[in-house]
């Protein structure tokens, strides 16, 4: 029953982290707001933070050993204003990866120098449609967002310009057996299980040199990740992000294997090996931990998309990366749904590897590789197999 009780308060603190990082906003380039949030979730938890040129937050817990750097990415997708037409429209860009059709008749947030605006991506009305127009699907070019200005001069009035940030108006919601639906779980439930993870480690008086890091402008280049790494050079790196699963209709197990519920999702390769192949011992030491602990997960192998972990693993002489993610339905969509217990799940993975982390790594006096093991980025650390 106690046992009970305990899974059942982090799942529920689970679901308000979830409900307050998603119903904040924050796409690509404009990660304020998701940013703040995070530093007043991680104060506690850590010894330092910073904000970088970029934008990156940098927060750092301060111990003995390698040192590992968790990275999040802050953003979402969303849109941008590229034109005010004479009669007060707005017509934009995506930013990120859309399908067009998920935007077709969605409200939407316009960020405006004067504040936040309601707008709704309008459509003609089926009324109207002739035959080839229900044929043909809408493309984001011709869409438009009305926000019941008058003209050009009202939207502007209002606080509208060239290169305001738009995001979609959709909140989080509790649906049955553990799942849970919003905009932006991609990738908000990277940033959860980072300040869980961090909440963990200190309560568990864990000893590490953690950087947990949330990145910027991942959807759009993997940009925030790129300059933060170098900067911060760590002997072994984890992208926490979300990923494609297989299990419900218009996809099958042939183009994703991976369930809700099944627990965290442990890369393999992404991108058909463009982005991350994952360095064997870094797959060694998740699945080893998993396995003694008892945790569930499941093992990933994509042929689109990619983490920050392509830009990390990259970073220098090469720092071996990996990542974890939370499968996650309708991802790049305004109703993306994923099961709380696969991100508490992923939370005793990450704090168990980090924890035995420690006894996997040896201090080397020299910088190259030998037959048992990886030099880390610093030369300091050997990962032995």
């Amino acid at each position: 029953m106690e046992k009970n009780t305990e899974k059942g308060e982090k799942l529920e603190e689970i679901r308000s982290l979830l409900e307050k990082f998603t119903n904040a906003h924050g796409i690509s380039g404009f990660e304020g707001e998701v940013r703040k949030l995070l530093e007043k979730e991680l104060e506690p938890y850590v010894d330092s933070m910073r904000e970088d040129i970029m934008g990156n937050l940098i927060a750092v817990k301060e111990g003995k050993g390698p040192s590992v750097m968790l990275a999040a990415h802050m953003d979402e997708i969303g849109l941008m204003v590229r034109y005010i037409d004479e009669n007060g429209f707005l017509r934009f860009v995506g930013i990120g990866g859309w399908f067009d059709q998920t935007l077709l008749n969605q409200r939407v947030i316009v960020h405006g120098k004067k504040g936040s605006i309601y707008g709704v991506i309008g459509s003609k009305p089926p009324h109207v449609m002739k035959d080839e127009d229900r044929k043909k699907p809408v493309k984001l070019e011709d869409m438009f967002i009305d926000i019941g200005a008058k003209d050009r001069e009202d939207a502007e009035n209002l606080g509208v310009e060239i290169g305001t940030s738009v995001s979609i108006d959709q909140e989080f919601t509790t649906l049955a057996n553990g799942k849970v639906t919003s905009k932006a779980f991609d990738n908000r439930a990277g940033v959860v299980i980072l300040v869980r993870v961090m909440k963990e480690l200190h309560e568990r008086g864990i000893e590490a040199n953690v950087y947990a890091v949330g990145t910027v402008q991942e959807e759009v280049g993997l940009k925030g990740a790129k300059t933060c790494t170098f900067c911060i050079c760590p002997d072994v790196a984890l992208a926490l992000d979300t990923t494609i699963p297989g299990d419900h209709p218009g996809i099958s197990k042939i183009d994703s294997a991976l369930e809700l519920g099944k627990g965290p999702v442990i890369t393999v390769a992404d991108a058909s090996g463009r982005g991350l192949i994952a360095h064997p011992q870094i797959l060694k030491w998740l699945r080893e931990t998993a396995d003694k602990n008892e945790v569930p997960y499941q093992l990933g192998v994509g042929s689109g998309g990619t983490t920050d972990a392509t830009s990390i693993h990259l970073t220098k002489e090469g720092i071996p990366t990996g990542t974890v993610s939370i499968a996650t339905r309708y991802i790049h969509s305004p109703v993306e749904v994923l099961d709380m217990a696969d991100i508490d799940a992923c939370v005793s993975l990450i704090v168990t590897a980090i924890e035995n982390l420690k006894g996997r790594l040896h201090r080397n006096s020299t910088s190259r590789v030998v037959s048992t093991g990886l030099v880390l980025c610093n030369s300091l650390f050997i990962l032995t197999v």
